[in-house]
């Protein structure tokens, strides 16, 4: 067995972390989310887990969510009726009094201690721009080709990147991408164009899911699989992709635990299964594990009891700068 490249310095990864059955993603989909996954699967029944030399964990192959999984997915978390288990949760969070997903994240402000007044900013599959509130002045404009991005909002763009660097010569300040690299199958080309938007000596700002972490804890946890997340990332990760793509001053930090994203965190702890060494497996014990979490995490939020500050965090936040200016 051939060792596939890294997606992000070619090299050949260093080990198998474990093979992911294609059946059992789409039964988890389909029976949590109520989502057909198996369009974006193309017929592949399994998917090697790998580690990098890099430390990053990617999917081979790397089959990017389409644009229905991506309907489907977001149709649920918006819709006003309770779909499938995580549609009935998200009411029972509402009626809580819960964060919602429009609630600004920690790395959203960790991102705005590095923008200045008047920094025209673009943020790269930006949902429902929930960033430009935090921007400075207000120049910002949000890209999103799969949700949020509503024509009749001024700052909203329904476009790619690709798209938009298409249409015309950019030179923006800064160029943001908060949970969106996870989703890509070619990294370094997506990284490279965020470079080509922001002008010399401006801003490049990324924020990941990382391994290990709570959510590669969690037995089965979803959100963190095919065909939604590809990659997880590490701090050793982002530095090389950074260089590869000509970037400097890279620097790394870690993202601290906020209101929308302790969930995460309590239900890592909630659950008696800690995954390690495998992540996905058709275990019913896997399975009663995850909705202990599940159970003990909404418990939890209701009481607003946050993880400790000392903890590895959420995810890791990447800022760097091109060179010039």
């Amino acid at each position: 067995m051939t060792p596939p490249p890294c997606p992000i310095t070619g090299e050949p990864a260093r080990r198998l972390v474990q093979w992911v059955s294609a059946k059992l993603l789409v039964e988890l989909w389909h029976r949590i989310l109520q989502v057909d996954v198996r369009p974006s699967f193309a017929g592949t029944t399994r998917f090697g887990l790998w580690e990098s030399p890099t430390g990053l964990y990617f999917f081979d192959p790397m089959l990017e969510g389409d644009a229905s999984f991506y309907n489907a997915f977001y149709r649920v978390l918006d819709d006003a009726e309770p779909r499938g288990l995580t549609g009935r949760l998200r009411r029972l969070a509402t009626a809580l009094g819960l964060p919602s997903r429009n609630t600004p994240r920690a790395e959203f402000r960790l991102a705005a201690n590095h923008l200045s007044p008047g920094d025209s900013v673009l943020d790269v599959g930006c949902g429902p721009g929930v960033f430009r509130h935090l921007v400075p002045g207000g120049r910002y404009t949000g890209l999103d080709p799969h949700f949020g991005a509503d024509p009749g909002q001024p700052w909203a763009s329904p476009e790619t990147l690709s798209e938009h660097l298409r249409s015309g010569a950019r030179a923006y300040d800064v160029v943001s991408a908060f949970q969106v690299l996870e989703h890509v199958a070619r990294p370094v080309a997506f990284l490279s164009e965020m470079a080509q938007a922001v002008r010399p000596g401006g801003t490049v700002i990324v924020g990941v899911p990382h391994v290990p972490s709570a959510a590669t804890r969690i037995p089965n946890y979803l959100v963190n699989a095919l065909p939604h997340h590809l990659t997880w990332w590490t701090a050793e990760a982002l530095r090389a992709i950074a260089a590869r793509v000509g970037l400097v001053d890279a620097q790394v930090e870690t993202i601290p635990w906020s209101e929308l994203d302790n969930f995460i965190y309590w239900m890592a702890r909630c659950s008696p299964v800690k995954c390690q060494q495998r992540h996905y497996a058709h275990r019913w014990s896997w399975h009663a594990s995850a909705l202990l979490g599940l159970g003990g995490a909404l418990a939890i939020q209701c009481l607003r009891r946050a993880p400790p500050i000392n903890d590895e965090g959420v995810g890791l936040l990447l800022v760097a700068r091109k060179p010039g200016g």
